[in-house]
């Protein structure tokens, strides 16, 4: 039991979960816009993904000496070195145009990660910018790199699917808000800190309806996708039902960012 755990943190930790939850989104959107599956585009999501989460989660730790250099944190370094060649790889294969995004998104995280000025905190720490930030970044990767690197043209749909895929990130990130309550400190004011976990919970509910509303907005919406949309906003508002701040580690990191492999199973079997 003690080394499945052991394997599930290191699962966790090196992101390769978060990983193909990117991955799942981008091939949602191959999905909900009829596109051929581009594997460049996918697996640079995936790989790119571990690089940047796993150097956003530790290199202040790594560069203050604060992280001891255990078995697991080796692994991670290695998967991360890996990871890092075999993005690049799909990097140069990508589509000029497309590459132009990835850099955008580079820039992102590299913002968030290190001091813009001297003596000057990251964006991470900046008062109520995480959430938006990494919801335009996950935007960004799985919805505009797919399109662009198809070559499909930015009409009401994208900016539909965009908005979509902006409000489910944004949702899901306040589960994490929740959760995290208790060990945030009160500096980052995030939503929850602000007004609270009831009225957060409503929150998540009115943009849920918002979420689904948009699929029946977009022409020649099948019934297939109206269902997994559906299903998808009814288990988010489960989990939003039930979280609170004593919640432990693995009903976000686990359960939560599992969202996007349901509905991509969801699209998949149905």
């Amino acid at each position: 039991m003690k080394y499945l755990k052991n394997l599930l943190d290191f699962y966790i930790e090196s992101s390769l979960h978060v990983a193909l939850a990117v991955y799942a989104l981008i091939r949602i959107t191959f999905l909900k816009l009829n596109l051929p599956p581009d594997h460049s585009v996918a697996f640079f999501g995936f790989f790119g993904t571990i690089v940047g989460y796993n150097f956003i989660k530790y290199d202040e730790l790594a560069r203050v000496k604060k992280v001891k250099l255990n078995a697991m944190f080796k692994a991670i370094i290695g998967l991360s070195f890996i990871s890092f060649f075999a993005a690049l790889y799909c990097f140069l294969e990508l589509k000029t145009r497309t590459k132009f995004v990835g850099f955008i998104a580079l820039g992102i995280t590299i913002l968030y990660t290190l001091p813009i000025f001297p003596k000057k905190s990251n964006m991470r720490n900046w008062s109520g910018v995480k959430i938006y930030l990494v919801a335009i970044a996950w935007v960004a990767v799985t919805v505009f790199l797919p399109v662009l690197n198809a070559k499909y043209d930015f009409d009401t749909l994208i900016l539909l699917k965009s908005i979509q895929r902006f409000l489910l990130v944004f949702v899901l990130m306040l589960l994490f808000e929740i959760i995290d309550l208790q060990v945030d400190v009160r500096s980052l004011e995030t939503i929850p800190q602000k007004i609270g976990i009831p009225k957060t919970k409503a929150l998540i509910y009115a943009l849920l309806s918002l979420f689904i509303i948009l699929d029946f907005l977009k022409e020649n919406a099948t019934e297939k996708h109206l269902l997994s949309t559906v299903f998808i906003a009814s288990i988010i508002s489960l989990f939003a039902f039930f979280a609170d701040a004593k919640r432990n580690k693995y009903y976000t990191s686990f359960w939560v960012e599992s969202v996007p492999l349901i509905w991509l199973l969801l699209l998949l079997f149905l």
